[in-house]
């Protein structure tokens, strides 16, 4: 199956997701903030990477997104985040200012996690 790198500073969240995915057969690294998570992404071994969008900063999730597609990381970023439930503002695709290619809200079922990476693993 597919490497996947999850970004999150939940520890709850990234242990639940692991093993969620590890159940469908996929290999999982987790780091548990941009800069580990950044050396880790810039190996090159993920298949797919998820990221949460606030960890130390607000943004460090989409900060981290547009550093690796402008470094030219190609393969599917699923931004996981309760953003909008902790700041009421919504969120969407929109390339020139969040670099991924799906979004999910925390708390995701593991079904729907799943789904989520499945499609984005499947696309190409």
């Amino acid at each position: 199956m597919a490497r996947i790198l999850i970004v999150d500073d939940d520890p709850d969240i990234t242990e639940v997701s692991k093993m969620c995915l590890e159940q469908e057969g996929h290999e999982v690294a987790v780091a548990g903030n941009p800069i580990d998570g950044m050396k880790l992404a810039e190996e090159g071994k993920a298949d797919l990477l998820i990221l949460d969008i606030m960890m130390d900063q607000p943004d460090d999730g989409i900060a981290m997104a547009q550093e690796l597609r402008k470094g030219g990381f190609d393969k599917p970023i699923l931004m996981m985040s309760s953003i909008s439930k902790v700041t009421g503002l919504s969120y969407g695709k929109d390339n020139a200012v969040i670099s991924a290619d799906d979004f999910v809200e925390k708390p995701v079922s593991p079904a729907d996690l799943i789904a989520k990476v499945n499609a984005l693993l499947n696309r190409n």
